[in-house]
């Protein structure tokens, strides 16, 4: 089942992302996969989210493309089993919302899990930017993060660390997560070593993230 909401009119002009940044609130779901054979072709560049099944991406990727109910949030983690295209503006960018992993599961059943669609899509699109991997900031990386990082690592596949729901953490608490998840970004070549710190409730980082996102997509052009 298609997991997603409809955002903007899917044919209506967005603005350029190198002349006005990331166009907010003009996004809007067009694709679903759950095979290879059903990706959509490799048009516009693409950045995707991926992160554990409760880290809060349908939270974030609503806060970034300021249309509440874009991507669902489910009380059920794990509800997205297929890989959901949004098309953002006039489709100078595109953000891929990818099934979340590791719920209750040992690190070598995420690597069971992506190697299917989710690692073939990885590292066989060409078209792919950038992957924004989501942590909780309430709790230690997992055995199942650090599994996806080899993974991402293995693909090739240039990818940035996100820090999510920070407003639950004491700024004490938060400054010394940051800092470790930037020391966790140098035992991986592929690793953006910029970290982000954000916070969907809040907006915390948001601006910023919106800015890494339209960066992307521009320098495609």
């Amino acid at each position: 089942m298609v997991d997603h909401a409809s955002g903007a009119a899917f044919g209506e002009a967005g603005a350029d992302l190198k002349a006005a940044g990331f166009p907010v609130g003009r996004a809007a779901f067009f694709h679903a996969a759950q095979r290879l054979a059903e990706l959509p072709p490799p048009l516009a560049p693409e950045v995707a989210f991926a992160g554990r099944s409760n880290v809060g991406k349908s939270s974030l990727l609503n806060a970034v493309t300021g249309i509440g109910g874009l991507a669902r949030v489910s009380s059920r983690p794990g509800r997205t089993q297929q890989l959901n295209f949004f098309r953002i503006g006039a489709g100078e960018l595109v953000l891929v919302d990818m099934p979340g992993y590791g719920y209750a599961e040992a690190a070598k059943k995420v690597k069971e899990a992506w190697q299917g669609l989710m690692f073939d899509y990885l590292r066989g699109r060409p078209n792919l930017k950038r992957v924004m991997l989501l942590l909780d900031a309430r709790v230690e990386v997992k055995a199942h993060d650090r599994a996806v990082m080899d993974l991402l690592e293995q693909a090739a596949v240039n990818f940035q660390l996100v820090l999510t729901k920070t407003d639950a953490v004491p700024p004490e608490a938060r400054l010394a997560r940051w800092r470790e998840t930037v020391l966790l970004t140098r035992d991986y070549t592929a690793a953006h070593p910029e970290v982000h710190v954000t916070s969907a409730r809040e907006g915390v980082g948001i601006a910023e993230l919106r800015a890494a996102l339209a960066e992307l997509g521009a320098g495609a052009s």
